[in-house]
């Protein structure tokens, strides 16, 4: 019997190395045909002053090159830290190595749960303007956002959301989407978030 391996989406632990693997791939394979496209034009006219120079543009290539190095920018989070998160989390919508990005920055967020009108993050970095990124989510979703900087805080917010869970859903009206109705209040706040995130 054979294993199946599970496609790494945003939102999950390993998704940071993944996405590294994956675009670097892309830059390679869309550098492949205008670079051989080039030195073709280049190897039969002796001079890269022809036609051949101009269809070699490398723009698509390019776009692909700019999000790999995106991508190898941000480093990804630490074992330990998802692991402890992990068993925290409970049964709490979360979301690992975020991005978020804005117009003015972007901020590293480690892990995101939601619960209700209830958003927290943990960040490790230091540079992480957390202020900037509760703002952020707030002006998007309208919910209350807290981001932590110190894992054990963070956990135990996470322990005190899931035990308090009725409460923090209470009286929030909800209708499912006819298309997704397995697809929760909480999985949708997560996946706006997802959505502003690299």
């Amino acid at each position: 019997m054979s294993k199946t391996k599970k496609k790494i989406q945003k939102g999950d632990y390993g998704y940071i190395k993944s996405q590294q693997k994956k675009r670097t791939l892309y830059t390679i394979l869309a550098f492949i045909a205008p670079l051989l496209v080039f030195f073709t034009g280049l190897y039969i006219h002796r001079t890269r002053n022809t036609v051949f120079t101009v269809v070699a543009a490398c723009l698509p290539a390019c776009k692909f090159a700019v999000g790999m190095i995106m991508m190898y920018m941000q480093k990804p989070m630490k074992q330990e830290d998802y692991e402890q998160i992990e068993k925290h989390k409970k049964g709490l919508t979360c979301s690992y190595e975020l991005v978020i990005s804005a117009y003015e920055k972007q901020s590293f967020v480690d892990s995101i749960a939601v619960c209700g009108n209830t958003v927290v993050g943990y960040t490790s970095r230091t540079k992480t303007d957390t202020a900037f990124v509760e703002k952020h989510i707030q002006d998007i979703l309208y919910v209350s956002v807290k981001i932590f900087t110190r894992l054990n805080d963070y956990t135990t917010r996470l322990d005190s959301m899931w035990e308090h869970r009725e409460s923090l859903e209470k009286d929030i009206k909800f209708r499912p989407d006819p298309s997704e109705p397995e697809l929760t209040r909480n999985g949708k706040i997560m996946r706006v978030i997802q959505a502003i995130s690299l």
